[in-house]
């Protein structure tokens, strides 16, 4: 297994279970799923705290994206992250919802780039790319489905009493309810130096300066908190980028 990665992940299990409640963490009042992508199936699986009991194993594997970190073994079964099915949670969090929601999605890869001119940036655009269609084809299709939902609740709310209480309108009308949500994107621009390394170099530099760009992108969006929350108010959906780039 030693041979399956450029780092060893080991000492991070301890560092975890120093620094987290475990207790906390699966018994408290916030839900907590984290994904990872079963090695030998292929398959996608969420660890969910409404359903196990979770420690310093799911957490890790949910980062153990290859081939800077080695798979994580839970019940018998190896894990990587599961970034390399899907780099976003976002349906699992939809599919779960039980209220307004204010989502704030953390993409580590910007989809839009300028087109590459060394084969360094070949290697870098190509892992753009596959770590964040996907997050944004998910978010462009959710947000598609949830417009069309809010057309048919828009267009039942205009028919009379009559043609409301159908029994097929209601079905529909059932199909259509959800609760708003504004979706708010926080995207790491990377800078010019990172190149094809950037999804396995975790130098105190690097580190640093994706700490600084996090914090500035939130100090940022929440300078605009009432156009993000304007639309939870008004029942409506909607998505946000309000960092600079």
């Amino acid at each position: 297994p030693a041979a399956l990665s450029f780092y060893d992940s080991a000492p991070l299990a301890s560092t975890l279970d120093t620094l987290i409640d475990w207790d906390l963490l699966n018994t408290g009042p916030v839900r907590l799923s984290v994904g990872a992508v079963d090695v030998e199936s292929g398959n996608f699986r969420y660890f969910d705290t409404t359903t196990e009991r979770l420690d310093a194993r799911h957490i890790m594997a949910s980062g153990a994206l290859p081939p800077g970190l080695p798979p994580v073994e839970i019940d018998g079964r190896w894990y990587w992250d599961g970034g390399i099915v899907s780099n976003t949670p976002l349906t699992h969090v939809l599919d779960h919802q039980s209220a307004e929601m204010l989502v704030f999605q953390v993409d580590l890869f910007s989809a839009a780039a300028d087109r590459p001119k060394t084969i360094m940036d070949v290697m870098a655009r190509e892992k753009e790319i596959r770590f964040s269609s996907r997050t944004r084809q998910v978010s462009a299709e959710r947000l598609k489905l949830r417009k069309e939902r809010e057309a048919i609740r828009t267009l039942i709310a205009k028919l009379p009493p009559e043609l409301r209480d159908d029994p097929e309108v209601a079905a529909l009308a059932q199909e259509a309810d959800e609760m708003p949500v504004s979706l708010v994107h926080l995207i790491y621009r990377a800078n010019a130096w990172e190149g094809g390394a950037r999804d396995f170099e975790f130098s105190a530099r690097t580190m640093r300066e994706h700490w600084t760009a996090g914090r500035a992108a939130v100090a940022e969006t929440m300078a605009r908190s009432r156009l993000v929350a304007s639309n939870i108010l008004d029942g409506r959906t909607a998505a946000f980028d309000l960092t600079r780039g």
